[in-house]
């Protein structure tokens, strides 16, 4: 396959599916104020309400990893992109929580697939010795998800209202799934797969395997606190912390959006050029790693001067766990690289599932300020977070050189 084919055909169809997941998972933090508005919502309700997408996507990322694994990435992303379509239509009509939360956990279902078919199809077309920048390239997309987010959708929603949004997205959504029917390679699966028994016995493996346990606390905190709090709280923070209007707030986190995009794109360019002179992505994200926790102990202090710099780094280099994914599915087996990739993508939805949800009941907790919430229940929560994920740092380095990884083809 050409330079020229593969991104055309195996790369960029599945990144505008991404696109489509970021844009949905990043949304709430601009139309909140609407729903808090519409629905009366407490922080716990608000964070419970957003973080449903990412709980479903989570649940998902198993039965997922044997999916891509046996059907391939082109049918089983534009299958589930559908569903996803669906839940935005249902998300426009609901009429109360319940029906916005389920509307929203099938959405987020839906969106199951985005990063890993991208993954898988990277994993089959692109040589091993790329996949980390075509990774980082396939996630710079949706990262342009969450440009469009921001400011233009506060412009969309000011024009037509949130839920014909939402009816807007819908069939920019089935537009992304034709594309991939269309344009997708139609033959990426790479052998007869195996009785779908022996494949979930397959990922049970890759998920007891020493390598796993020591790498998976730590990609899951980092990645998943970085999804759960820049997709819901960031919004409501530059309200209440630096006293921000609504159109002030969705012009920040425009500048979030794009730190993120350039962020991830220049993580995968220099991994990609220090990979020449033998330094491994592992070695890359780690460093990357301690620029983030600085950003965020930034926020957490509430430095004077410097909160909104730690904010474009924290967008910027907290999905560095990307350079993880290459390495972890090349260690495990290239057939079975969407079951590897998803077992670290099920860490990290989980771990965003808590933070979100998790940080709005602990902002619950502390008295509300003139504006909205306190800006000492943000540092906890926070707080709390960055703790955990400097633990699972610190295991990481504790734990002994990884054993060889137990057969998971047999």
């Amino acid at each position: 396959m050409t330079l020229l084919r593969l991104v055309f055909s195996a790369l960029l169809p599945f990144a505008a599916g991404y696109f489509m997941s970021y844009l949905l998972r990043a949304v709430n933090a601009v139309v909140a104020p609407d729903l808090v508005k519409d629905l009366g919502l407490t922080p716990g309700e608000l964070g419970l309400l957003t973080a449903a997408y990412l709980g479903a996507f989570a649940l998902f990322q198993l039965p997922l990893g044997v999916l891509l694994d046996r059907y391939g990435p082109r049918k089983v992303q534009a299958g589930l992109l559908s569903v996803a379509a669906a839940g935005c239509v249902g998300f426009a009509f609901a009429p109360d929580f319940l029906g916005l939360f389920a509307a929203r956990a099938v959405i987020g279902l839906g969106f199951s697939a985005g990063l890993m078919a991208s993954y898988k199809s990277s994993a089959t077309w692109v040589p091993a010795e790329r996949r980390s920048l075509a990774n980082t390239a396939i996630m710079s997309m949706g990262a342009l998800g969450v440009v469009v987010a921001t400011e233009p959708t506060e412009w969309l929603v000011g024009l037509i209202g949130w839920r014909n949004a939402f009816l807007v997205f819908a069939g920019l959504i089935l537009l992304a799934a034709g594309l991939i029917l269309a344009a997708a390679p139609r033959k990426d699966t790479l052998t007869t797969p195996a009785p779908l028994k022996q494949q979930f016995g397959q990922m049970i493996a890759i998920m007891k395997t020493p390598l796993f346990w020591r790498i998976a606390p730590l990609l899951g905190l980092t990645s998943g606190v970085q999804i759960g709090i820049q997709t819901l709280w960031a919004g409501p923070w530059l309200r209440d912390v630096m006293g921000f209007s609504r159109e002030q707030v969705a012009h920040h986190l425009l500048f979030m959006a794009v730190a993120f995009m350039v962020g991830i794109l220049s993580v995968g360019v220099i991994a990609d050029r220090l990979a020449r002179r033998g330094i491994g992505p592992m070695q890359v994200m780690l460093g990357f790693n301690l620029l983030y926790f600085m950003a965020q102990a930034v926020i957490v202090l509430r430095v004077e001067g410097l909160m909104f710099p730690a904010w474009l780094f924290v967008a910027a280099f907290g999905q560095v766990a990307v350079l993880a994914f290459p390495w972890f599915a090349a260690h495990i087996g290239k057939e079975v690289a969407g079951r590897a990739n998803a077992t670290i993508n099920f860490t990290m939805f989980v771990a965003a599932f808590a933070s979100q949800y998790l940080v709005g009941l602990i902002i619950g907790l502390f008295p509300a300020s003139g504006t909205g919430y306190s800006p000492q229940g943000y540092s906890w929560a926070i707080g709390i977070f960055l703790a955990a994920q400097l633990l699972a740092y610190g295991w990481y380095l504790a734990a002994s050189p990884h054993r060889k990884i137990v057969e998971t083809r047999a």
